[in-house]
């Protein structure tokens, strides 16, 4: 791991810092517009399906044109979008912000590629295993400064998270150099940007059936997600306090694992076997996860979902940066965001239809369902693995 990698590892943090300040507020922020609940949701969709068609756009420039210029671009829009959505006036300013930033939010992407630049195939998934750790770190901290932001206004929050990603733009501009050594060959359309890859990428050989297994499993794991918080809160009749303490040890053993764990895992187990161990993980926990309504019980069922559920994502853009072309990192890379962004949107939206607030036991249903979902995804992945899996190089 060379100096360039640390740095955009630092960028990572710093950028994950900026988006996980925004997660306790922009609800609550929607409101203070008069939004009703849809229409708040809506804040949410509207930034989801914007990076949906931005990300393989972005993906396919930084291919074209170098890592660093879409990376700079890509962070200037987040600092502009969040100035405007703190000081908004109206709550369609609020919506323009929140396009603004979601037309620009491929920075993870393009970080994503700047480490399949940098990093050997020996050395792959131990990148993007720290990397998640230091996005796990943003997940930790970064509703802390929420929290402190907050006793200001909830629209300083937004000022905050500008702030936090021109320090990213800054470190971008001055300490990282161009990662890129071969460029895409350059459409002669001006206007073939990579639009038309979010179909055709599924069919991309080697690739495409790993798009297809994280939009599943980006879809399975926001059911849960939707339903976990008022679980805890409202099945279990815990405070936001225990949950925000849950929330730092799950940071907390996300980061050792996708540090120190993912290091020794790939010594003894193809990234293939470790996919479909964590898959079996996440797939148990979310079943066991409602049987007993007992706090202590789920505390210990979560950490197991935790230490397990943290490698699923390295794994899974590991095998994309191994399996896609040198010169198509940007791209593929670009396209699993874009097919996630979408995953975040279709999850809750299925969580929402099993859910009735007037009777909290039905929060228990997309826990059971999400279980019985990923299951059927470690399935597929384990019957489509000769399309995917690649030569042992990550043993040592």
């Amino acid at each position: 791991m060379n100096r360039h990698f640390w740095i955009v590892a630092l960028i990572s943090l710093i950028n994950s810092l900026s988006i996980t300040i925004l997660i306790p507020v922009i609800y609550l922020y929607g409101k203070q517009f008069g939004l009703t609940d849809f229409q708040t949701s809506l804040l949410f969709s509207t930034y989801s399906i914007a990076q949906f068609f931005a990300t393989p756009v972005i993906g396919k420039l930084s291919d074209r044109f170098g890592r660093k210029p879409l990376l700079i671009i890509s962070l200037f829009g987040t600092v502009i979008a969040n100035l405007i959505a703190g000081t908004a006036s109206s709550a369609g300013l609020l919506f323009l912000a929140r396009f603004l930033d979601g037309i620009t939010g491929g920075n993870a992407s393009v970080a994503q590629a700047v480490i399949s630049d940098v990093t050997t195939p020996e050395t792959r998934a131990r990148g993007f295993g720290i990397n998640g750790a230091a996005l796990g770190v943003g997940f930790v901290l970064g509703p802390a400064i929420s929290l402190m932001a907050q006793q200001m206004s909830l629209g300083a929050a937004f000022l905050v998270a500008a702030a936090i990603a021109l320090i990213a733009l800054l470190i971008t501009l001055f300490l990282l150099p161009e990662s890129l050594k071969t460029n895409a060959v350059r459409s002669d359309r001006l206007f073939d940007l990579g639009l038309k890859n979010l179909i055709k990428g599924l069919t991309f050989p080697r690739v495409g059936i790993l798009f297809i297994l994280n939009f599943l499993i980006g879809t399975t794991f926001t059911i849960f997600t939707y339903a976990f918080q008022p679980y805890f809160i409202q099945v279990l009749h815990q405070n936001s306090q225990s949950l925000t303490l849950l929330f730092l040890t799950f940071g907390s053993l996300g980061v050792m694992m996708q540090t120190w764990g993912i290091t020794i895992l790939t010594r003894k187990f193809s990234l293939v076997a470790i996919l479909f161990l964590s898959l079996l993980a996440r797939s148990t926990s979310f079943l066991l996860m409602p049987l007993w309504e007992n706090v202590t019980y789920f505390i210990c069922v979560s950490i197991l979902f935790s230490v397990f559920n943290s490698l699923v994502q390295p794994m899974i853009s590991a095998l994309i940066s191994l399996n896609a072309k040198p010169e198509d990192q940007g791209i593929a890379l670009g396209l699993n965001a874009s097919y996630l962004a979408v995953s975040n949107a279709l999850g809750p939206v299925i969580a929402g239809m099993l859910i009735h607030q007037s009777n909290p036991e039905t929060y228990a249903h997309p826990l059971y369902l999400a279980g019985i979902l990923t299951f059927g995804v470690l399935m597929m992945a384990i019957g489509t693995r000769d399309r995917y899996q690649v030569a042992s190089v990550n043993k040592q």
